[in-house]
């Protein structure tokens, strides 16, 4: 969950509005994605996860959320960068849970180097889960929501999605690409009773960060907390990283009716990063 108590079964008000809605997080087993997994199970949301894992830590993970939050948990492995498998997943979702109301595409990864040595397939893989999955899901998604006349789809983009830093050439492009999805879904789905928002956080502490730090930690010879404090200092005014169950709060409140109107955003929640 990051940092944070773990959410609570149940919830004040919101639990009775997202009993019976069905979420697909993608890259739910841990980082960001199982921190917005298990805030939408505590809303007594069911919850179709994908990501890694061995199948012993997956069924681990489905039983553990399930005896939780007393909500089904489903699970479906769909690789990111085939379409057909992410169609599927939408499919399968539907046929073993009943519906798709809630989609959060927030599966990514991330290669850092400069430009001219990029490796291409480098490139497209992160174009491919960055941008082209969360594509390929909303398209496979939006028919479900238009029969219900009610859907929300969160983006996780990235401060990355608005800003840019060296050396990120495919995931800050994946990033603000993503952010222009956003606001053509957006767009496409006004009136309809779909929204499509994208949570922009930045630095939050998952594996992916925590590689960075390490490898900086490393590069330069300095204590891995040392390291972290320089990563926040460099762009997080706060000095404080997101923590997965507060990117997880957003989300159960863009599914809040008084969200009904917040369609086409790239919410800013990286500490004042963007405001600088």
């Amino acid at each position: 969950m990051g940092a944070g108590a773990t959410p609570a079964a149940g919830g004040a008000g919101l639990d009775v509005m997202l009993k019976g809605k069905v979420a697909i997080v993608t890259g739910s087993t841990s980082g960001i994605g199982l921190g917005v997994a298990e805030v939408l199970a505590a809303q007594q949301c069911d919850v179709m996860l994908n990501g890694f894992g061995d199948e012993k830590m997956i069924a681990a993970l489905q039983a553990r959320l399930h005896r939780q939050f007393k909500v089904r948990i489903a699970y479906n492995g769909a690789d990111m960068t085939n379409p057909d498998e992410i169609h599927a997943m939408v499919r399968a979702t539907r046929r073993e849970l009943g519906s798709v109301d809630i989609l959060v595409n927030n599966a990514g990864i991330q290669h850092v180097a400069p430009i001219e040595e990029f490796p291409r397939a480098k490139w497209d893989a992160v174009l491919a889960i960055n941008l082209s999955a969360p594509f390929h899901a909303t398209q496979a998604a939006i028919p479900h929501m238009r029969k219900k006349k009610w859907g929300r789809i969160v983006n996780v983009a990235s401060a990355h999605g608005l800003v840019a830093s060296k050396n990120k050439a495919a995931y800050v492009a994946a990033k603000h690409g993503l952010v222009g999805l956003t606001k053509v879904t957006a767009l496409e789905m006004a009136g309809q009773g779909i929204t499509c928002n994208a949570i922009c956080p930045g630095w939050v502490l998952t594996p992916l960060v925590q590689k960075q730090i390490d490898d900086r930690a490393k590069d330069q010879r300095i204590k891995v907390k040392e390291a972290e404090i320089q990563l926040l200092s460099e762009k997080q005014p706060s000095l404080q990283f997101a923590t997965p169950e507060q990117i997880g709060k957003m989300v159960v409140f863009l599914c809040d009716p008084a969200a009904d109107q917040i369609t086409g955003a790239a919410l800013s929640m990286d500490g004042g990063w963007t405001a600088q």
